[in-house]
């Protein structure tokens, strides 16, 4: 078996779209993916799982019915399945995500934004 790393900056390089979620890696039935994003998102929930944010670079708002969460690099956020959301850049941000394989960005909400499934990079 190959022993292969990761390189997250080689990995970020290798695209320019703004929230759309490239797979880097799988473990058993999760994705690891990269996204580079700016702007506003839509509001959406995942009902079926939880959501992981990373910030690898930059400053990300998760805006909730009732607040916001403020991530800068390094920093991290889990949310809950089925709680509503919307993440927003003002400038362009990187960040990975952690969800089972197969979620939808955008959960239940069809939108310009909504991305293809499982698009590796």
């Amino acid at each position: 078996m190959p022993h292969n790393k990761i390189n997250i900056q080689d990995k970020l390089s290798k695209f320019s779209e703004h929230w759309s979620p490239r797979v880097i890696a799988e473990m058993n039935d999760y994705q690891f993916k990269l996204a580079k994003v700016e702007g506003e998102f839509v509001w959406h929930d995942h009902p079926d799982t939880d959501e992981v944010f990373i910030v690898i670079c930059g400053e990300l708002d998760i805006e909730f019915r009732d607040g916001k969460v403020t991530l800068g690099e390094g920093e991290m956020y889990v949310i809950p399945k089925g709680v509503e959301h919307k993440p927003v850049a003002q400038t362009e941000c990187h960040i990975m995500l952690v969800e089972p394989r197969g979620v939808i960005n955008t959960g239940d909400v069809t939108s310009e934004l909504t991305a293809q499934r499982d698009v590796w990079v």
